[in-house]
């Protein structure tokens, strides 16, 4: 159903920095780091037949987290997690809600992790054991 997804950064380097951490835990590589006409940059991390995105506003404007939105990255087990979470703490991000670990939901248990990037992006840790 996606294509990709992109999320705004005001400091491409800070955000490139975070997100090779943060997305090497999950196996990612060096984005493809594109320049547009326009001289705003995006970073694209192609991994397993998906593209994240971070990119400078087109418009100029300050870049804005969606509030409402959350972004969800597949983890393999719970200590992928856990490392996800801690990575991203360590490199500029915030731990929000609760501490690492297993939940109950109406879709049965799972692990999960959220934190807030250097911009203000909600990210999920989430394995479904």
């Amino acid at each position: 159903m996606f294509n990709h997804v992109m999320v705004g950064s005001n400091d491409i380097e800070r955000s490139k920095r975070f997100y090779d951490a943060v997305l090497g835990v999950l196996g990612a590589g060096e984005p493809v780091r594109n320049e547009a006409p326009t001289g705003h940059i995006r970073l694209f991390y192609i991994h397993a037949g998906n593209v994240f995105c971070v990119s400078e506003p087109i418009d100029g404007q300050d870049a804005t987290a969606g509030n409402g939105s959350t972004i969800g990255f597949k983890c393999k087990s719970l200590d992928q997690v856990k490392e996800f979470h801690d990575v991203a703490v360590a490199y500029g991000g915030k731990s929000i809600e609760d501490p690492p670990g297993l939940r109950q939901s109406t879709m049965g248990e799972i692990n999960l992790a959220y934190v807030r990037d250097p911009d203000g992006n909600k990210l999920c840790a989430i394995h479904r054991p």
